[in-house]
């Protein structure tokens, strides 16, 4: 085991998947270039946002088999009054000596960190790449969802991690509107009349000022679900440039009263994992010309947030912007998607999804090993 230090083992560290699944029909390549800046202290958010990380490399005989990361996260220390430590990026051949030998690496440095409990997989945050694969293994991941193959949960789980969470994915058509329930149909329709709350679609120029509603509705509607950090100025300055890339008008939407308040959002991405799989992780020689394109290619959408004002969940906000993604797919190349992640613990989510017709088509575990101290268990440094 070794830590990352320099550009060669910063390049190992982002190839490695490429190796590993280079004959997975089903993974798709990130843009290299973007994990680079993604994974450096200086230029990423995760370290511009106050989060310490290090990431790690196993080798054998000369060549990569295993990376992780071990990252501490103050932002949700202090919110969520814990001394939590996380990992993430884990890649590895199917081998339980190598998976043993990296959770023990990174649960080292989190515990001489004071961290008392390692949760993870996540790239860095909740909200990034999270969890391992447990279902849906045939099916393509879409934009910010993980692949691992089968052996990720077994060798997991073997090697004594305990199950934190799941979360679902669920899938909607739009072919499938015979099966929403009819009271979603009703509360929509009934939005404006008797709340006086209409929907309107985002624009490009006003995006990043609708962040800040964004902000201020995940913050109240988010702050009691597993891992929640909530979103400062700086995280939705990088979010805007983020969605600034995949913005599409017709599935960024607002709910609000007639006098402009603010009381619900929806952003909804089309998926780019489709034009990622084209660029294969490069910008040349064609790369960037897929991109360009990507409105060709990209024929599925995934629901990333969908929140409502506590004091407004009883006027069928959430079925208006439910009913306006069924239209809206109507309409456009993207007929269909999936909602997610959510929580397995959060009901009303559920019960929703359920509502409108959706089956969970994927599940993903996140795990958590408690970290007794040093003392307690004798251990003084990392395996190596």
């Amino acid at each position: 085991m070794k830590p990352v230090a320099s550009r060669r083992d910063m390049k190992a560290f982002i190839e490695l998947p490429f190796r590993l699944h280079a004959n997975e029909p089903r993974w798709v390549p990130p843009l290299k270039l973007e994990r680079r800046i993604f994974l450096n202290p200086r230029q990423g958010q995760f370290g511009r946002h106050g989060g310490e990380f290090q990431l790690f490399l196993a080798e054998r005989d000369g060549r990569s088999v295993g990376r992780i990361s071990a990252q501490i996260d103050q932002a949700l220390n202090d919110y969520q009054d814990n001394a939590w430590g996380m990992f993430g990026f884990l890649e590895l051949e199917e081998d339980p000596e190598v998976l043993r030998t990296l959770l023990d690496t990174a649960a080292a440095w989190l515990r001489e960190r004071g961290r008392d409990r390692m949760v993870g997989p996540m790239d860095f945050q909740m909200n990034d790449e999270s969890g391992v694969l447990i279902e849906g293994f045939e099916l393509d991941p879409m934009v910010k969802q993980p692949w691992q193959p089968p052996y990720y949960q077994r060798l997991c789980e073997a090697a004594g991690l305990e199950k934190a969470v799941d979360l679902y994915m669920w899938n909607l058509e739009v072919s499938d509107r015979e099966k929403v329930l009819p009271v979603i149909w009703e509360l929509a329709d009934k939005l404006e009349p008797e709340h006086g709350i209409v929907l309107r679609k985002m624009s490009r120029r006003r995006l990043r000022k609708d962040l800040d509603v964004f902000g201020e509705i995940y913050n109240r509607a988010w702050r009691r679900n597993f891992g929640f950090v909530p979103y400062s100025k700086e995280d939705l300055d990088a979010y805007g440039q983020e969605l600034q890339l995949v913005f599409d008008k017709h599935w960024f939407m607002v709910a609000e009263t007639k006098e402009g308040e603010p009381v619900g959002i929806a952003i909804t991405v089309p998926d780019v994992n489709k034009v990622l799989r084209k660029m294969n992780g490069r910008l040349l020689p064609l790369g960037w010309w897929h991109f360009l394109n990507k409105g060709r290619t990209m024929d599925r959408v995934r629901v990333g947030f969908l929140g409502v004002k506590p004091e407004y969940q009883h006027t069928g906000v959430a079925a208006g912007l439910y009913a306006e993604h069924f239209n809206t797919a109507a309409h456009r190349p993207q007929t269909g998607g999936e909602m997610g992640w959510i929580l397995e613990t959060n009901d009303a989510m559920n019960k929703g999804m359920e509502a409108m017709g959706g089956t969970i088509v994927k599940k993903y575990r996140v795990y958590e090993r408690m970290l007794p101290s040093a003392s307690a268990t004798g251990v003084d440094s990392p395996p190596s």
